[in-house]
């Protein structure tokens, strides 16, 4: 008896140490049971709400999240839950003043001393100033980034418009030249006939250079054309092979995430094309779900993810970056001698403004 005695006093004490250390700790911490329902909240949580501990009991906590955020948070604390795993989620959650503020709650499955699963524990701090920072950084990237696609526009148009246009007539007025020289200056007519060909190259360079700055085939043709018309630009251009392949796409797929696919697929084939050695490609444009995939394989020499850092680097920020402005992300899977895989996986989304497919 007096063994038991003193067992209930350790546990006890136990959950006095733990109530003090909870309710003094600069975050707020929730406990559930095995069943999913809320059954401790501290003093801090308390106090952010400004709701009894009693309101917030069971599934009561809930009340206090964002409508627009409810279905989210509890489909990944319930998956979490039913496989017993670690999860972190952000959602908005109503202060006592009335103001939505943003949380980032983790939780992590709690045991008996015996082993036996007993439920959830799970800490929260306000992220409101972070998120509105990164909400800010977003928003300065995308103007950015539009600013750089305007200038872009302006210098392709320039570029095919008037400068290709009189290097065009440049080569005509050569090969006019070529005709008009006498017969024994045959020399001279060999010299003009070897500018000719190099003002004719030059204006296909140029033309193709703004073609690489603003595309209109993605206005016109949407992004699987636009992609399949790049693909073959570089197959006449490096001599390589690229084994190319789109599903059919929707009607209603937004022009940024349209135009933030085919930047990728530029960077990503490019820079394939100049470090992986390679001579076969592979650019497959998928839809899975409420997501469009983009994928692109070489089987060429692959490098170690440090190495990224290098020469790749800014061509990955860039691309990064582009993938942040749609929600949408990039990965890179790469190993020495096996190759390199770029995947850019978008979520549709069917309220944006439409780009032509």
């Amino acid at each position: 008896m007096r063994g038991r005695a003193r067992t209930e006093e350790s546990v006890i004490e136990s959950d006095s140490l733990f109530r003090l250390v909870a309710n003094t700790a600069p975050v707020m911490i929730w406990m559930s049971g095995v069943d999913k329902l809320c059954t401790y909240f501290n003093q801090p949580w308390l106090d952010f709400t400004g709701r009894s501990v009693e309101a917030e009991m069971g599934n009561g906590w809930a009340d206090g999240v964002h409508p627009d955020d409810l279905a989210s948070c509890l489909q990944s604390y319930t998956r979490a839950f039913d496989l017993r795993e670690p999860f972190r989620m952000t959602y908005r959650l109503r202060r006592h003043d009335g103001e939505y503020r943003w949380i980032l709650d983790q939780g992590v499955p709690r045991f008996d001393v015996d082993g036996s699963f007993a439920g959830y524990i799970g800490s929260c701090v306000d992220v409101t100033e972070q998120k509105l920072a990164e909400e800010a950084l977003s928003t300065m990237s995308q103007k950015l980034i539009e600013a750089q696609e305007e200038e872009r526009c302006c210098l392709a148009r320039e570029l095919h418009d008037d400068i290709n246009q009189r290097v065009g007539l440049l080569a005509v007025s050569l090969e006019c030249l070529k005709k008009d020289l006498p017969a024994g200056k045959a020399a001279l007519r060999r010299r003009v006939a070897r500018e000719y060909e190099r003002a004719s190259k030059l204006a296909s360079d140029i033309q193709m250079l703004s073609h690489r700055l603003h595309s209109s085939h993605l206005e016109y043709m949407g992004l699987a054309g636009a992609a399949k018309g790049f693909c073959q630009e570089l197959i006449d251009l490096e001599k390589i092979s690229v084994d190319f392949h789109a599903d059919e796409l929707p009607k209603q797929l937004p022009r940024t995430t349209a135009l933030c696919l085919f930047r990728v697929l530029q960077e990503a084939l490019r820079n394939a094309v100049k470090h992986s050695g390679s001579k076969r490609f592979q650019v497959t444009i998928s839809v899975l779900w409420n997501q469009i995939e983009l994928t692109l394989r070489d089987w060429g020499k692959g490098f170690e993810p440090g190495e990224a850092v290098g020469g790749r680097g800014l061509g990955l920020i860039s691309m990064q970056e582009r993938m942040k402005l749609v929600g949408g992300q990039l990965s890179v899977q790469s190993k020495l001698g096996a190759g390199t895989t770029v995947r850019a996986t978008v979520p549709i989304d069917p309220a944006a403004e439409p780009s032509p497919q």
